[in-house]
């Protein structure tokens, strides 16, 4: 329980970006403050609200301030989480947030008890603008990885650069990766000059540079070079490796399975330990009629023991389908949920020991703390990045397929699949080895503890009065 007992704490502002895989792990990281002491108040608007529900039940001293979500003539009315549009709703929403700005300024002036700094997702640069109007300190979330910070950071800073070459070489970077262009973070590959909605993310984007600290939802055994590499180019040691903060959130106070959930445990309860391949692509991705064919008869051909997550809909259009008779040809050694589970607890059961994702970065964490080895399918956004990072840095993935609309050869997959999950697989054995010190991270005393303690130090400070420093 939350150990808040009257204003005389420091006051600190939470903003999270309306996106299920930003608000869920900045919601953690709230946790955490509020355990420390901390007085909290999050900005959210109306819709986005019923999130905060586990948070505010275990800590209700926890104050809100609800705005209304701004209209933006790109955004259907009554939008105000990406997942009622997709991500290309997300420059409209980052857009629509900024006319925020004025309300929150206004609601700062008129508290008896202002906040003394901001911690805004890195989706809201422009919050650091706001918070130098307001002359506190503001602090980057990232829901994502260092490596990934690194490779925007470097590409918002040489647009024309990178947006000219066929390939892109990050030679500052540690390891000096490449990409092709078509595999750089969506903001990068589609941003559009001259654009005002465009032009005011990439200054949002440019903003966090200069944000006093920056926290990431990573740790030191993960991605170490990056953080050490940011340390550096961002000149100031407020660089803070808190995760993975799914193992320290809300979920694991009081995990409450839900019917769906339920139904993959049981079943999971009957298989061997490590057996079993866990099949999920997020939230936000469709799989079209034509990948589900091909992704099904991959699996089928595998021989390999899955559990198989599909998304449902009110129409076909908004579903995805699996192919007529699939499910009984696979009734012994597969399991198909429709819906939604808690991907956690999941991929937490000692008998899942692969996990076929999209590699998004909140996947790619829960996939790791459950242990489990990673079977790539990078898509869009931040995922190309993360399985460069998983696969060749890591040695703990292996990339299978990679594109949005590519269909994967059922042949070439099943064979994949059933190479990658047997039990000499070296992805395996260093999966165990990444949970192990995903585990240790976050224990008193770990890497992640030591700089959660050292970022709350910093938000407790009686004055920031070097804020140019």
């Amino acid at each position: 329980m939350s150990t808040m007992a009257n204003t005389k704490q420091p006051h600190i502002f939470i903003f999270p970006y309306p996106a299920q895989g930003h608000m869920l792990p900045m919601l953690d990281l709230t946790h955490q403050l509020a355990l420390s002491g901390l007085s909290i108040t999050v900005l959210v608007t109306p819709k986005n609200l019923p999130t905060l529900n586990s948070l505010l039940s275990i800590h209700p001293l926890i104050q809100t301030l609800v705005l209304p979500f701004p209209s933006h003539p790109k955004l259907p009315a009554g939008v105000e989480n990406v997942r009622e549009v997709g991500s290309f709703g997300n420059i409209p929403i980052i857009n629509a947030l900024s006319k925020l700005q004025d309300p929150i300024i206004q609601w700062f002036k008129s508290h008896p008890s202002p906040p003394v700094a901001i911690i805004s997702d890195f989706f809201l640069g422009w919050t650091s603008k706001t918070a130098n109007q307001l002359g506190i300190p503001r602090f980057t979330f990232y829901s994502s990885g260092a490596f990934l910070a690194s490779v925007l950071n470097h590409s918002w800073q040489n647009m024309k650069t990178v947006r000219s070459k066929a390939i892109v070489d990050f030679s500052d970077l540690p390891g000096a990766p490449s990409f092709k262009n078509e595999h750089l973070p969506s903001t990068i590959r589609l941003y559009r000059e001259s654009d005002p909605d465009w032009e005011f993310v990439k200054d949002s984007s440019i903003a966090n540079l200069f944000s006093w600290g920056c926290v990431f939802n990573s740790y030191e055994a993960l991605e170490d070079p990056y953080l050490d590499y940011l340390t550096r180019t961002l000149g100031h040691k407020r660089v803070y490796g808190v995760g993975p903060l799914s193992l320290i959130g809300t979920q694991m106070v009081a995990p409450n399975p839900h019917p769906g959930s339920i139904n993959a445990l049981t079943w999971l309860d009957g298989c061997p330990d490590g057996s079993v391949l866990y099949v999920c692509f997020g939230s936000q991705k469709l799989l079209n009629r034509e990948q589900m064919v091909g992704l099904a008869n991959g699996l089928e051909r595998s021989g390999i023991r899955f559990v198989w997550v599909v998304k449902t809909g009110t129409t076909q259009e908004e579903a995805e389908v699996i192919p007529d008779g699939f499910e009984d040809r696979v009734s012994g050694h597969g399991l198909v949920i429709k819906g939604w589970v808690q991907q956690v607890l999941i991929l937490g059961h000692r008998a899942v020991g692969g996990f076929l994702s999209h590699c998004g970065w909140n996947s790619v964490l829960e996939g790791i703390v459950g242990g489990a080895m990673i079977i790539g399918w990078p898509m869009e956004a931040d995922q190309f990045v993360n399985a460069r990072l998983l696969v060749e840095d890591l040695g703990v993935a292996v990339k299978v397929c990679e594109g949005g609309e590519t269909v994967p050869d059922s042949t070439k997959l099943g064979n994949e699949i059933a190479q990658a999950m047997s039990e000499k697989s070296p992805q395996k054995v260093r999966a165990k080895k990444l949970r192990d010190e995903a585990i240790a991270a976050v224990d008193n005393g770990g890497s992640s503890s030591r700089a959660l303690d050292g970022f709350i130090k910093e938000l407790a400070r009686p004055k920031f009065d070097t804020l140019h420093g």
